[in-house]
């Protein structure tokens, strides 16, 4: 999904895409025929509720309820597609619908402001709930992600959906694919883009529909869908003093790791691999501090791709019918043990990294004329103050999240080779043709073992550095997390030539290696980025002496240009901070970034 720190001690795995079985339900779902008068079919597009009636938990130490209430938008007669670009930072998001007939393509540019950002369709749905009495309690909208958890509505639909699984959550974002496939229902409800809401246990009813707006704009038919709301009042002390503890408190306070499913704190094990923090991963991979804990366990919402190395939590994941087998009997697993592992493979896991050669490359280097990756970097973003923390106590740092995204047309690939005994391995980029075929490769530095906890994973050398310029773009303080485990953490673009929509090595364990690995290998996909969250002493900026004035951030990519690219001229990206303060008490305003406000 921000590397969290990857320098914290704690680390969740990715959560999994809720994408497996297919929907069960039918009723009121009919395959509509193609207009034999139009020349152009559109997707016909309906509401659908899974279920007749929910059962959702409210927590006493933590009180609010999600309201997933298992309700569906189905698309018939071709899929609903939405391409949702933006030309720079300096023009506003714009969403085109793409309607396919065969070979045929055309687009519809949706009105102006339908989108404000790439989460999705703002208020989306419309839910008015009301008590036992016929009294009203709750009116709300929702957002709607089309990229999420979805599933099959009839059996001769398409195997596998096209579309990515989530909507980027990441500020910098270029461009997105939205998508409910042919014959498929995704689910409406906006998972942890959305705070829950204050009932008292009891029974309600739900009314769910499509905004007007949306109706007429995509012709969907005014059928609002009624569902009965159960609210129970749950208390983790009394599953816990009963012998289960509950996977919602794990993961709202173990998420609170950046609070977010991030614990994802990988990425942020980049920082932490955290989740949301997980892209703090790199650092662990992780987020900044003050995030929205994710959804409840058993939300259909799909992962974020920036999840622990970006800002926004991912909703965790209900646990696997096998691992809930394997718990009886004892304590109850929670969210952060899912995943494969020593003595335990449930498949939750999902996008393993590559494979690398099967031995080290011999014969004449070479770098080929054949499609390159285009390493770019995105203006940081999550920027805060945060003082040593235990490791280096009465001291200012400014912590931050950077992304560095392959714009394409190639992947990028390395190779790392480890000679017996030795302690660094030997770094190879490789070249491949229009076919996917191997044609070259070039050494490319070196990968080094990090043993602290969080990380331990081979990093390759130089991949990006950070550092803080004075207001006339002079060097003053540099990071010193210059060595990275490449994942893609963000969808930063899907719109570029060659984008995967489905790309590899997603969470950290599964592409770095570990200590004992003879060979590793580390990709990043056509239109992904990896963030990492910058804020462990050594890696955030320290601003403990510095005077207070305007400063910039620049995240610079392949910065001693070892890796073989097809543009080295957009490598750098700056965006401006001001500090302020005094010591001790430093603070950090953030400018817009042209029309992104948001830090």
């Amino acid at each position: 999904m921000t590397r969290l720190q990857q320098d914290r001690p704690h680390r969740l795995t990715r959560p999994s895409v809720a994408v497996a079985a297919a929907i069960a339900v039918t009723a009121g779902v009919v395959a509509a025929a193609p207009d034999a008068k139009s020349e152009e079919p559109t997707p016909k597009l309906g509401l659908i509720a899974a279920s007749a009636s929910v059962t959702l938990d409210s927590w006493k130490e933590d009180p609010g309820v999600y309201l997933d209430l298992g309700t569906y938008l189905t698309s018939e007669n071709g899929a609903f597609e939405l391409k949702v670009t933006r030309k720079s930072y300096k023009d506003p998001v714009v969403a085109q619908q793409i309607l396919r007939n065969g070979k045929k393509t055309r687009t519809r540019t949706l009105p102006a402001g339908a989108v404000n950002d790439f989460a999705g369709l703002p208020d989306f749905t419309q839910i008015t709930l009301t008590d036992a009495a016929g009294s009203t309690v709750l009116e709300k909208t929702e957002a709607f992600c089309p990229n999420n958890a979805s599933g099959r509505v009839r059996p001769d639909a398409p195997a596998n959906s096209k579309y990515p699984e989530s909507c980027p959550t990441n500020p910098f974002t270029l461009g997105s694919v939205w998508g409910v496939e042919n014959g498929w229902a995704s689910n409406t409800y906006s998972g942890f883009y959305t705070d829950p809401v204050q009932l008292a246990a009891g029974t309600y009813t739900a009314e769910i529909n499509v905004a007007k707006k949306y109706r007429d704009l995509f012709g969907i038919a005014d059928k609002p869908q009624t569902v009965k709301v159960v609210v129970r009042e749950r208390s983790w002390e009394d599953e816990e003093s009963a012998g289960a503890r509950s996977p919602a408190k794990t993961t709202a306070s173990g998420h609170s790791a950046h609070a977010q499913h991030d614990a994802h704190a990988e990425h942020s094990a980049h920082a932490q691999h955290d989740a949301h923090a997980e892209h703090s991963a790199h650092a662990q991979h992780g987020t900044a501090a003050g995030i929205p804990a994710p959804g409840a366990v058993t939300s259909g919402a799909g992962p974020s791709y920036n999840a622990g190395h970006g800002p926004y939590p991912s909703a965790p994941p209900a646990l696997p019918w096998a691992l809930k087998r394997k718990s009886l009997g004892r304590q109850a697993l929670t969210t952060a043990e899912v995943g494969d592992g020593s003595g335990q493979t449930d498949g939750s896991r999902q996008a393993p990294g590559d494979r690398p050669n099967a031995k080290r490359p011999a014969g004449k280097t070479s770098v080929p004329d054949v499609p390159k990756p285009d390493l770019r970097s995105l203006p940081a973003f999550g920027i805060t103050v945060s003082d040593g923390y235990e490791e280096v106590p009465g001291k200012d740092y400014l912590a931050f999240s950077a992304n560095v995204w392959n714009a394409g047309p190639a992947k990028l690939v390395v190779d790392g080779f480890r000679s017996p005994g030795k302690e660094v391995m030997d770094a190879y980029q490789y070249f491949y043709d229009a076919d996917g075929k191997q044609v070259g490769y070039t050494p490319t530095g070196g990968m080094e073992w990090d043993p602290r906890p969080g990380h331990e994973h081979w990093h390759f050398l130089d991949f990006a550095s950070y550092r803080l310029l004075t207001a006339d773009q002079k060097e003053t303080v540099r990071s010193g997390k210059e060595a990275f485990c490449l994942a893609n953490t963000d969808a930063v673009d899907y719109t570029v030539k060659n984008a995967d929509w489905h790309p590899g090595n997603t969470d950290l364990s599964t592409a770095c290696g570990q200590e004992n690995s003879i060979s590793v290998r580390e990709v990043l996909d056509v239109g992904s980025g990896d963030t990492y969250t910058q804020d462990l002493p050594g890696q955030s900026f320290d601003i403990t002496d510095l005077p207070n004035g305007t400063y910039y951030i620049q995240v610079l990519a392949n910065p001693e240009n070892r890796l073989k690219e097809t543009d080295h001229s957009n490598n750098s990206a700056l965006r401006e901070v001001v500090l302020g303060g005094e010591k001790g008490a430093r603070t950090v305003t953030v400018p817009p970034h042209h029309l992104v406000d948001a830090n």
